[in-house]
């Protein structure tokens, strides 16, 4: 009898600790249904349309915004999430497929398949550098995972007079929608945006940069590291092309804000004069498209610019099925040979015809 007492204990603290597993993974699994409806909506939720509303002084149901010491305990810094190599390139094939040769290259580059990872050419792929904008990726890309378009963001004097690219429009000491502050993080590349975003997320920008750093771990991203959210500072902000390639194809493959990187003009509502925020993406090739390339659809990314990491580019686009990238730092001419690598990219994979009497090894300017 005793045996069997025994037995009936074990099964029961058998069946108790399965119910804790189950509980402890479901709310991941929420979270993941949440995201997907916003994505599936185009980034906006019905929520996030009232708090849109609520911005201009008409009712809505937007959720007020968070202080410091709400920031959700699973944002928390310390953690490191277990490693999420998704979006890693895979090994460069020798020879490269496209082998372009460049009269002045950039310092280092990648040329990349979106979808697969495949790297089509490479320099100094692995060598750090200063890297500027391209920083805001990883703040977007946080903040499109982990932050409801329909939450407001209180404005701090310091998000609000932050120098650099911003938005210049946020009132100190009122709230306002999250969402138009990704779409001038992405667009405008506003350093101010960044600022309150990550404050939003995180409490103050010191834990919002140790979250992003943590992610970079997750990630494999070995050569990048990060001393802000917006990269208005080069001092121990620095990564390589391979890694911010990786990091675009994660950005890429979120749809909130691939909708956002690929939209020329947004006029958001937002609490300040005129009730709207008027956005012009700076992305040259967006508004300019990519010379020699007829019919490719660029699709992003992101540019930067400081003294010390020079010109840098992360441009994407789309072409007869094919989704290619790629990343340039420190070029001496981005506006031509960020075209002329894809369009060598392109030829390779058979999306784009070669020129006459040109190769996939033809100079670039």
């Amino acid at each position: 009898m005793s045996k069997r007492i025994a037995a009936i204990a074990g099964l029961l603290v058998t069946l108790a600790a399965t119910a804790g597993v189950a509980i402890a993974i479901w709310p991941d699994r929420t979270a993941d249904s949440g995201t997907e409806a916003v994505a599936a909506s185009g980034g906006r939720s019905e929520t996030a349309a009232n708090g849109l509303a609520q911005a201009d002084g008409i009712p809505g149901n937007a959720p007020p915004a968070r202080t410091p010491d709400q920031v959700p305990a699973e944002k928390a810094p310390g953690i490191i999430p277990a490693t999420d190599a998704r979006f890693a390139l895979g090994p460069a094939p020798v020879p490269l497929p496209v082998t372009p040769r460049l009269k002045r290259p950039p310092a280092a580059g990648v040329l990349f398949d979106v979808d697969s990872g495949e790297v089509l050419w490479q320099s100094h792929p692995r060598e750090r550098r200063p890297m500027a904008s391209l920083t805001k990726m990883m703040t977007a890309l946080l903040i499109a995972e982990g932050d409801p378009a329909a939450d407001r963001v209180m404005i701090s004097a310091k998000a609000a007079h932050t120098p650099g690219s911003a938005t210049g429009l946020l009132p100190a000491g009122r709230t306002v929608p999250l969402e138009p502050l990704l779409e001038a993080l992405i667009m405008i590349s506003a350093n101010d945006a960044a600022v309150a975003l990550a404050e939003h997320d995180s409490g103050t920008t010191a834990r919002f940069v140790k979250r992003m750093n943590e992610r970079a771990v997750s990630m494999g991203l070995t050569c990048t590291h990060f001393s802000t959210p917006n990269g208005l500072k080069d001092g121990d902000n620095h990564s390589c092309a391979s890694d911010l390639a990786a990091l675009a194809r994660a950005d890429l493959a979120n749809p909130r804000i691939a909708g956002i990187a690929r939209t020329r003009y947004a006029k958001p509502r937002f609490p300040i004069k005129g009730h709207r925020l008027h956005l012009a993406n700076n992305h040259y090739f967006l508004g300019h498209g990519l010379n020699g390339i007829p019919g490719a659809r660029v699709t992003g990314l992101k540019t930067g610019w400081t003294d010390g990491a020079g010109r840098c580019y992360v441009t994407s686009a789309e072409l007869e099925g094919h989704h290619l990238g790629v990343v340039v730092l420190d070029s001496p001419d981005p506006i031509r040979q960020v075209p002329a690598l894809l369009r060598a990219g392109f030829v390779e994979v058979g999306a784009a015809p070669p020129k006459v009497g040109g190769t996939g090894s033809s100079p670039i300017p």
